[in-house]
């Protein structure tokens, strides 16, 4: 069902999914890639672990989708934090959902964003993180951000926000490169909420963000990764570097995978990625 709930005097939309028969239900809360809506990669996530038993909240995201925010397909870093917090209050309060049994599910970006969320939210019980990315300003410490930080300069002195292509095979693009465009730029990734754009001042808002802290304070609520083998977009060493900062308990599954979007919607792999989180959620949410 649609459902909207509030977060910093804005209005979010989601997608609320409860199992079939008799609750409480545990829930979970889903993030997912960068300049992603919620019927793409978080719904269909959402959608199959709602068959296993899940309540789930798929959602868009302040600025993003549906949901409300300024300025239009912006990253929001600490918004998203807030806006998480907003989606486990919602939760918490629906009947038939056990307050107690509320776990976040990150795909893509998004795993990094839910580990931060998870680490610093006592009402989180669990962490899954899916092809994750988990930003941090050191691996992206040798990247010019003279380019953005002048663009919002622009703003600052009355210009227009700056927007950049979301995806592009060649030329200047917020995520460049064939596999992406494979992805958001043909009919496998469509979606009427989803814009094709994304302010230049969000890559700058990517390159200083350290979600990977959370990996620090997580423990010792339970952890799963999972991860493709081959990932060149976001690397499988940057899944391993979480894991080996985590305390137990904690479980980092490999999946046979060559490309990062392989996980997005692509089977079998889809399908490993829901058996291991459900089987992880079953033991420890």
């Amino acid at each position: 069902m649609r459902v909207e709930f509030d977060a910093d005097g804005l209005t979010l939309t989601g997608d609320l999914r409860v199992p079939d028969g008799v609750g409480p239900w545990p829930g979970l809360v889903f993030t997912g890639p960068f300049t992603g809506v919620r019927d793409q990669v978080t719904g269909l996530y959402a959608a199959r672990l709602a068959e296993r038993g899940y309540a789930t909240l798929a959602f868009d995201h302040r600025n993003w989708g549906e949901s409300e925010g300024t300025p239009r397909c912006h990253e929001d870093p600490q918004g998203k934090l807030h806006d998480l917090r907003a989606a486990v209050s919602f939760l918490r309060s629906r009947a038939g959902i056990d307050p107690e049994r509320i776990g976040a599910v990150g795909i893509c970006l998004g795993a990094g964003y839910a580990l931060r969320f998870a680490a610093f939210d006592p009402r989180v019980k669990a962490f899954a993180g899916i092809a994750g990315g988990y930003a941090n300003p050191y691996a992206t410490r040798g990247v010019d951000r003279a380019p953005y930080l002048e663009a919002l300069e622009r703003q600052d002195r009355g210009g227009p926000v700056e927007y950049l292509p979301a995806v592009a095979e060649q030329g200047e693009a917020a995520l460049p490169g064939a596999e992406l465009h494979a992805y958001y730029g043909t009919g496998r990734g469509a979606s009427p909420l989803w814009s094709g754009e994304v302010t230049r001042a969000s890559v700058l808002e990517l390159l200083t963000t350290d979600n990977m802290t959370g990996s620090d304070f997580l423990s010792p609520k339970p952890a799963l990764i999972v991860h493709g083998i081959v990932d060149r977009v976001c690397s499988p060493e940057g899944a391993e570097e979480v894991f080996k900062r985590l305390d137990q308990p904690k479980e980092l599954v490999w999946v046979d995978a060559g490309r990062h979007t392989d996980l997005y919607d692509r089977e079998p792999y889809v399908t490993q990625a829901v058996d291991a989180t459900a089987r992880f959620l079953t033991e420890h949410l």
